[in-house]
């Protein structure tokens, strides 16, 4: 059974890049899309996908806030946050404590696939120049 990914992006572009990304991986299908955190806790809820990648900056409902609430609905979910940050020391803090996995830089589509397979693997893949993989 193919591991089942939601995107969230608010720039369609970009989640088409990604969804092109993540399907051309043989194990893996996009199952939904959103384009605002408010809108991914209800495809999270309604989808149950096996991994969220969602961006971090978005109209209505940012991918922190949203983060929260997803934790909070559905522990144990594994989600990657997108950004055009630097991921930095205090991004990735505030990241984690919102339930977030892992993060990488938009600029780096390879490291979207690196970041789902260490999440899948269960472990964290926080992208900082290298990816830190503490507990």
């Amino acid at each position: 059974m193919p591991i089942r990914v939601l995107i969230v992006d608010d720039d369609a572009v970009i989640r088409g890049l990604l969804l092109r990304i993540i399907e051309d991986h043989p194990d893996w299908i996009v199952c939904g899309e959103a384009v605002n955190g408010f809108d991914a806790i209800g495809e999270v809820q309604k989808l149950a996908p096996d991994v969220v990648v969602m961006d971090l900056a978005m109209p209505r409902m940012n991918g922190i806030q949203a983060a929260r609430e997803i934790s909070r609905l559905t522990p144990g979910l594994p989600m990657l946050l997108l950004t055009v940050q630097q991921v930095e020391k205090e991004l990735v803090s505030e990241a984690r404590n919102a339930g977030f996995r892992g993060a990488v830089s938009k600029s780096t589509g390879s490291e979207v696939v690196k970041g789902i397979e260490a999440l899948l693997r269960k472990e964290n893949f926080f992208c900082a120049g290298d990816p830190v993989s503490a507990a």
